[in-house]
């Protein structure tokens, strides 16, 4: 927990606050639709909540959004869930994302850059003329709005035109890295049912070649829904017999149309985890991701068309679609295809590096990563152009914090670190990144503008310095419009709703401070709970992943039948490391010295992994169910993790307990 009496790691420069867009945005927001002048960001963020139709509308006015019919009022229905944002407003996403081709045509729209770490640029002329001929080869082949476009791609210029040019004709865009295997992929597209299927022949990670043509063999079979299937020969092999040729459909000099369609029309289908069942099929609106990500990019991030805005991810994870909106503020997207660590951990660096990147993002286990394996960034790369390294997936942990900022410092650079959190829900930050506020060690700056975060306690009461559950008591544009294949709107109901009706519930454990900053803990649902104290899995970690010899960690709390608690800390050692009582006793020590005795697991076991989701997050809940008796089938949705062999080694250790 923070003590509210420690300095700030970093304090934001005069010049940075003065030339700062959310600082400019607050000045002519207090002209112009009654935000408070003074106060800085709580009271901005204040007004943000309290006058909501003022605020989002002062936003759409700020980023000049172009709504071809207006609309009637800002917000129609302020209920939860079934906010009316907007309503009788038209718009088109994908022209907002392509309007820097009026003003910087020739300039580079994106940077891909494969493992060979030479950037390559598609410019925002080139880009746009691609989407147009994309977008008139939809509308031969049948694509009408409201129909979903599937891509099973890596992060690659391809699936940035494909996602723009479904958007420019109004149909729903959903996505799969190919990495998932055809199991986790139909269990996503199977609930949607496209119309269209683009896909590679395969893709290069890790310096080897991964050909998947016999799984795409496979989700054509299983696919009966597919008008057309479009190869895009990354490994360069002949389109299967049948298939449409990328080439061919993107060849002409075609300006775009695009469809005016309802500000809530659907814009993408995201997908939850889905370590437990089928995963959500998570619908957001045209008109609420254009808002929120020109908010959450260009006021928090303070993107704007000089910048270049690199975050390692994959087209599976909501944050390749939230990389993909950085068009919407004019910036330049890097798109990294390929292995975080290869050829070796500093990777990431070296991109940023060859890229000019001013926003790197990345996850917390790749800087933990670094910290561990003696990667020195701003000693061995040139990252002057750095502006803000920016972290999510889970909290940064306060090493992390003083690692960044201390590897930066060394070279005299001025590092902004953000660490944010969010959820793919709503494909952006409930709290995160304030270029105007200080950083705390182990905190994120503040709640988002908009975003009336808070944490209560079970009986719905306000905490502050306090954890309590994760809520947002307003309603937030990017909110699902609906589930996919929900009709009576209960799956989505069930998913927020159901502890605090009328407010979203997210399912973390945080702490608001008195300073305004937020800790997040760890999921609430794979909380600690011992003697009636709950406790958040973050912090074990952060204890334990300090010591050299542990790769990776992961805690579990079982209630028994007895009524008593079983809390397993099970370690992934390092190579080399040797788990004996020496090292068990020093990790109890470290966890008893720097958290307190009762975070104290009651055994320490060693495994040979800790398993996680596809998109990089460790699996709590499932090897809780595991550990309680549940058969693997019924613990996890098996296309949802990344090694199923690791979670039989969990199940095969609870049949030996028992």
């Amino acid at each position: 927990m923070s003590s509210a009496n420690h300095s700030p790691l970093w304090q934001p420069a005069p010049e940075r606050i003065a030339q700062a867009q959310i600082t400019r945005f607050q000045t002519w927001a207090a002209e112009h639709h009654g935000a408070p002048a003074e106060g800085g960001y709580a009271a901005l963020h204040r007004w943000s909540v309290d006058e909501l139709d003022a605020f989002w509308k002062a936003v759409t006015e700020w980023f000049d959004v172009r709504f071809p019919t207006p609309y009637a009022r800002v917000l129609g229905d302020r209920s939860m869930p079934g906010a009316k944002w907007f309503p009788g407003a038209t718009l088109n996403y994908a022209e907002h994302a392509l309007r820097a081709t009026e003003t910087r045509p020739d300039a580079p729209a994106l940077l891909y850059v494969d493992e060979t770490h030479e950037p390559r640029p598609v410019s925002w002329s080139e880009l746009r003329r691609q989407v147009g001929s994309l977008a008139a080869e939809l509308r031969t082949l049948g694509v009408r709005p409201g129909d979903r476009v599937s891509g099973y791609l890596p992060n690659v210029p391809q699936a940035v035109v494909a996602l723009l040019a479904t958007a420019a004709v109004g149909g729903v865009w959903t996505s799969c890295a190919p990495d998932f295997g055809a199991r986790s992929v139909l269990d996503r597209f199977q609930q949607v049912e496209p119309v269209v299927l683009f896909t590679v022949d395969g893709y290069r990670y890790g310096g080897k070649e991964h050909d998947r043509r016999d799984t795409v063999a496979e989700l054509r079979r299983e696919l009966p829904t597919l008008r057309a299937v479009v190869h895009i020969p990354l490994l360069g092999t002949e389109a299967p017999e049948g298939a449409l040729e990328w080439s061919a459909l993107t060849s002409a000099d075609t300006e775009p149309v695009f469809e005016e369609v309802p500000f809530d029309h659907p814009l993408w289908v995201l997908y939850s985890s889905g370590t437990t069942g089928l995963p959500k099929a998570i619908v957001q609106s045209q008109g609420g991701i254009l808002v929120e990500h020109l908010k959450q990019l260009g006021l928090h991030c303070d993107l704007g068309p000089e910048d270049r805005f690199f975050w390692y991810t994959s087209t599976g994870w909501m944050m390749w679609n939230f990389l993909v909106s950085g068009l919407l503020t004019g910036t330049t997207i890097v798109l990294y295809d390929g292995s975080p660590g290869h050829p070796d951990t500093g990777a990431q660096w070296r991109i940023a590096e060859r890229t000019g990147a001013t926003l790197f993002g990345t996850s917390a286990a790749y800087v933990m990563a670094c910290r561990k394996a003696g990667v020195h960034p701003s000693r061995d790369f040139d990252l002057s152009r750095v502006q803000c390294v920016a972290t999510t997936g889970s909290p940064l942990p306060p090493d992390g914090f003083r690692w960044l900022h201390d590897e930066f410092a060394a070279s005299g650079a001025d590092l902004w670190i953000a660490s944010v959190s969010g959820g793919t829900d709503v494909c952006s930050c409930f709290a995160g990144a304030v270029p105007t506020l200080p950083v705390y060690i182990g905190e994120l700056q503040a709640p988002c503008l908009g975003t009336d975060l808070q944490s209560w306690d079970p009986s719905g009461k306000p905490l502050t310095d306090e954890v309590g559950e994760l809520v947002v008591t307003n309603p937030m544009p990017s909110m699902p419009i609906h589930f996919w294949n929900d009709p009576d709107g209960s799956r989505y109901h069930d998913s927020y709703f159901d502890m605090y009706p009328g407010v979203w519930r997210h399912g973390d454990w945080i702490t608001v401070t008195s300073r305004g900053s937020v800790v997040i803990h760890g999921r609430s649902d794979s909380t600690l709970n011992r003697q009636g104290v709950r406790m958040g899995s973050a912090d074990i970690y952060e204890a334990v992943e300090r010591l050299p010899e542990i790769r990776e960690s992961l805690v579990i709390g079982i209630e028994q039948p007895d009524g008593g608690y079983w809390m397993p800390l099970f370690v992934h050692l390092a190579p080399g490391a040797v788990l004996d009582d020496a090292l068990r006793a020093r990790i109890k020590q470290t966890i008893r010295e720097q958290l307190s005795p009762r975070h104290v697991p009651d055994e320490v076991i060693e495994v040979p992994g800790v398993p996680h989701t596809l998109t990089g997050k460790r699996i709590e809940v499932p090897v809780k169910r595991l550990l309680q008796g549940a058969p693997l089938e019924k613990a996890v949705n098996l296309g949802s993790v990344d090694s199923v062999e690791l979670l039989r080694f969990y199940e095969n250790l609870a049949r030996e307990r028992a």
